[in-house]
């Protein structure tokens, strides 16, 4: 029998709290349980005292009797120091996907035809400002 620690989902429509539940793996989520652990209220601010209410004692025997617990049941057991959680990495999720990387790659063409756009007036700024100079110290010369 694979037991798990996990969420049983209570409340109504749009107002969830759950039940921090030990059931067998077979069992429906909503469905029978073996043992209710504490709650979980995700309307309640996240440093509220009543946002997850766990007793740490009974957890503390499952885990020893080999129950897993499910993702976000194994962060509150982090936070209650029962579990160490490995943090997930996942780079391929954080790359952008195919329109994102349409856009990025339309601003980096834009980027480099206006950095060349700066570059080709540049060079030819330079010969162009040198008679100017050449008429001002002419003026000056002559006043």
């Amino acid at each position: 029998m694979a037991l798990k620690i996990r969420l049983s989902r209570g409340g109504t429509k749009k107002r969830p709290i759950y039940r921090i539940v030990v059931a067998d793996t077979r069992f429906p989520r909503d469905g029978r349980f073996i043992e209710k652990l504490g709650t979980y209220n995700p309307m309640l601010p996240k440093d509220g005292d009543q946002r997850v209410v766990l007793d740490t004692e009974r957890a503390k025997h499952w885990l020893d009797n080999g129950a897993l617990p499910t993702d976000r049941v194994a962060r509150f057991l982090t936070d209650a120091g029962l579990w160490n959680r490995k943090p997930s990495n996942n780079p391929e999720k954080a790359k952008p996907k195919a329109k994102a990387q349409e856009r990025l790659e339309a601003a980096r063409m834009a980027a480099e035809e206006a950095a060349a756009a700066e570059a080709a007036p540049a060079e030819e700024a330079p010969a162009e400002e040198a008679p100017a100079e050449e008429a001002a110290g002419e003026e000056q010369a002559e006043a």
